[in-house]
């Protein structure tokens, strides 16, 4: 009896001459490993699993019943079968049979082949394929090793005995022998140079049934002298051979890169399509909404609230509750009528565009998110976007990020918009053409406002439901009739930097989405921004509306003086019960810090010098708090302005800036001496008299000066901020600085004259080189003798002036 693993366990089948060997495939399913394994663990025997000589229990051929009727029916009844062996991992079955001299085993395997090709054996498990079987020519090895069948069948050439030689075979002979049991796709020979031994060739077969038929019917056989196996034969050795795929995987994209480029293109657009564009639009809507932020969170709120009333009744003397900063109420009040403005043009259900207008520090920011909007800020309906993070990113890539960041555009792979361009760039000197991998700054921007519109849209539509009155409208009805239910959208430093390169970028597409989110009724959208030139800006994105503007200047005198005493009693602890050393009023309460400080009477003498911008309000009331006399914060104020304006606007020499000390110099002068200045008037001074509109505009976007403008056109010029009048009347009265920038100023005006003069000398030379001096000439020559006789004497001049300042500069500190 053989066994699953051949005679004695010994991996082999031992035969008479009176007796063969025949294989079957597709017997049994393939990769039965695993099973044989678990009903070895169970106590069944692997052979007893399918006895196909006496039973068809699983549905399976029955190899001893086809050899009983191929026999049969070729009339051999002389050969009976002895054993069946099947063979779990390969599908298949050895079938062992015995003959009389009167037929050899060529004959009868023939008459098996024969009749399964007549008759049509068709496993269930695969009706595409049928029962095949050939004569096993050489000695099989049965093992039960737990490898599995491939395509690739691995032929190593051995002696038939220790010491001998074995012939390499060639590549026609291996054909020969092979082909019978399939088609070959390949046949790899060892590399001649190869010191691998024994020597050994790769057949790749079509299928891997074929493979495993070739393996068992010709492992072991013996190639004759006659056939080309040398001398004393050569054995052939087959083992299956795993074929490596990532090769050929590797060889076919880079022999196919115009294939390759566009397919790889449309996945990265697919992917991102079906599963970042859903995960982004969830995330800017949850930074809209504050979905996963704590301290938004209803439990957060309930313990910091239960703490905070625990800490109140525990402390004695405890602080009056105010939630506003100190001294800002008196500001708030002020502009109510702003904050009124702007809720109820909020309530409107025409395109709600908004523009708040002010320098900086005017509190614009405040105003409209912490006060206009504090109702839609509760409900989660604001969406706040600072231009100046964008601005300042240095690259496509930072920008590109910094713009996600606003709205919550997450993930954002701006780092591979880089990478992206390398690929586009090898694709278009491989191609031809570039492959679409990259996009520009313009196409990254508007994916990201494209889909900050559709989370807007889906918040302003959250809560609808299909029992509502108008729930028949469509969504754009909808919005258009609830005005109230659209989110905010306040994009805040809008046109920060705007003269820098690819500001105008940035800006034009806020102003275009803007733009779409209100004509579509989308959201409500408020513009924050210092210039005073935005309606260039926006009016190519709605050149057909009129914004809604407010304009918010300093605050009057008064208010500003009211908010410094806020200021200053903000945070006082007012003390319960009065004590001997107390200071009360005439109605007997104890008096507050800013009736305390007698000091406080200069504030009417030195509150103009700071005019009403909050940020220099703040710091100045900050420094009276700290001890200070008001007369001596507001000096150190103005000292530090000066200092500022010496640094940055008057010493400073770089080449990047539009301006040069020149220019600012003589606005520092002239706007000491008079408040404010005409625009053109500005313009026809030496300094001005090239490039002077863009020194203007680059000194108004660093903020020395404001400039006023009437009907679109500029025409008045003030000082950056109220206190810099003061800080440029210290600055003036600077003997030893006004002799150094005058000094440069003269300068400059006596090399301009002198090149004048020369220009002038030249031109007279040109004239007196004629061979005649025709009549008409002589009131040019006049013209020109004049011209450099005053300029000679303005040259004169100024070099007297010259002389005082450089004596100046001599003789003082």
């Amino acid at each position: 009896m053989v066994g699953d693993t051949g005679d004695n366990k010994s991996g082999h089948i031992t035969t008479t001459p009176s007796e063969g060997i025949l294989f079957f495939n597709s017997i049994l399913p393939p990769n039965l490993n695993s099973l044989v394994r678990i009903t070895s663990r169970i106590g069944r025997k692997p052979s007893k699993l399918i006895d196909m000589t006496q039973n068809d229990s699983l549905g399976v051929i029955n190899p001893a019943r086809i050899f009983e009727k191929a026999t049969q029916e070729a009339k051999l009844g002389n050969a009976d079968v002895v054993e069946v062996l099947p063979r779990f991992g390969e599908g298949g079955a050895f079938l062992k049979f015995n003959h009389d001299n009167s037929h050899d085993s060529k004959s009868i395997a023939d008459a098996v082949a024969k009749y399964l090709r007549d008759h049509k054996a068709r496993p269930w498990w695969n009706p595409f394929t049928s029962v095949r079987a050939n004569l096993v020519l050489g000695k099989p090895w049965v093992e039960d090793l737990s490898r599995n069948p491939s395509r690739r069948v691995k032929v190593e050439f051995l002696p038939t005995e220790p010491g001998a030689e074995a012939a390499e075979l060639s590549q026609e002979q291996l054909y020969s022998f092979f082909r019978p049991f399939g088609k070959l796709s390949d046949i790899i020979a060892q590399p001649s140079d190869s010191k691998v031994v024994p020597r050994y060739a790769y057949l790749d077969f079509s299928h891997y049934r074929k493979a495993i038929m070739a393996k068992n019917c010709m492992h072991g056989y013996t190639v004759s002298h006659a056939e080309g196996g040398g001398k004393m034969g050569t054995v052939l050795r087959l083992t299956y051979e795993k074929k490596q795929r990532t090769g050929w995987i590797k060889d076919w994209m880079s022999k196919n890169i115009r294939i390759m480029i566009p397919l790889f293109a449309a996945l990265v657009a697919t992917i991102t399509v079906a599963i970042f564009d859903p995960i982004r639009t969830l995330s800017i809507k949850a930074h809209i909404t504050r979905a996963f932020h704590l301290e938004d969170n209803f439990v957060f709120r309930w313990f910091r609230q239960q703490g905070e009333d625990l800490i109140n009744k525990v402390r004695a003397f405890g602080k009056e509750s105010d939630s506003n900063d100190g001294g800002m109420q008196v500001v708030w009040e002020d502009r109510q009528r702003e904050i009124e403005q702007i809720q109820s043009w909020l309530m409107e259900s025409a395109d709600t565009f908004i523009v708040v207008q002010g320098p900086r520090g005017s509190g614009k920011r405040e105003l409209v998110v912490e006060h206009a909007l504090q109702h839609k800020r509760e409900a989660h309906r604001v969406l706040t976007i600072d231009c100046k993070p964008m601005q300042e990113a240095r690259g496509d890539a930072a920008t590109i990020a910094s713009a996600a960041a606003q709205v919550g555009y997450w993930p954002v792979f701006s780092w591979m918009n880089n990478i992206s361009g390398l690929m586009d760039l090898a694709a278009q000197g491989m191609t031809g053409s570039k492959a679409g991998f990259s996009d520009t700054l313009d196409a990254q921007i508007s994916k990201i406002w494209t889909k900050t519109s559709t989370a807007l849209k889906s918040i302003a539509l959250e809560g609808r439901k299909s029992d509502d009155k108008d729930s028949k409208l469509s969504d754009d009805e909808f919005l258009e009739a609830h005005p109230e239910r659209r989110p905010v959208v306040v994009i805040d430093n809008f046109l920060h930097k705007n003269g820098e390169a690819g500001a105008a970028l940035v800006y034009d597409k806020l102003a275009e989405w803007a733009a779409q989110l209100t004509t579509s009724n989308i959201a409500h959208v408020i513009f924050l921004t210092t210039d005073v030139s935005f309606s260039k800006s926006l009016s190519k994105a709605l050149p057909d509306r009129v914004f809604r503007q407010i304009s918010l200047g300093d605050c009057s005198p008064d208010v500003a003086k009211r908010y410094v005493i806020n200021h200053l009693d903000f945070d006082a602890e007012p003390s319960k019960v009065v004590g001997e050393d107390d200071q009360t009023g005439e109605d007997g309460k104890p008096l507050t810090p800013s009736q305390k400080r007698e000091d406080l009477r200069e504030l009417d003498q030195v509150i103009g010098y700071l005019g009403g911008r909050l940020t220099d309000l703040e710091f100045f009331a900050r420094r009276i708090k700290a001890g200070e006399t008001p007369t001596k914060a507001v000096q150190e104020i103005i000292d530090q302005s000066s200092s500022e304006i010496l640094k940055m606007y008057l010493l400073l020499n770089s080449d990047n800036r539009d301006w040069t000390s020149a220019q600012a110099w003589t606005l520092v002068r002239s706007l000491a001496d008079n408040e404010t200045l005409r625009y053109n008037e500005v313009l026809l001074q030496t300094p001005f008299a090239t490039n002077g509109d863009k020194a203007l505009q680059a000194l108004e976007q660093a903020e020395l000066i404001t400039v006023q403008s009437s009907n679109g056109r500029p025409h008045s010029i003030k000082p950056g901020k109220p206190v810099y009048l003061p800080a440029f009347q210290q600055l003036r009265d600077d003997n030893v600085l006004r002799a150094k920038m005058e000094l440069g100023l003269l300068g400059e005006a006596i090399a301009g004259e002198n090149k004048s003069i020369d220009k002038y000398e030249q031109e007279l030379k040109l004239l007196g080189e004629l061979p005649k001096q025709p009549r008409e000439l002589l009131a040019r020559v006049q013209w020109l003798l004049g011209k450099i006789s005053s300029g000679q004497g303005r040259v004169e001049e100024l070099e007297r002036e010259s002389a005082v300042l450089k004596k100046v500069l001599s003789t003082e500190f």
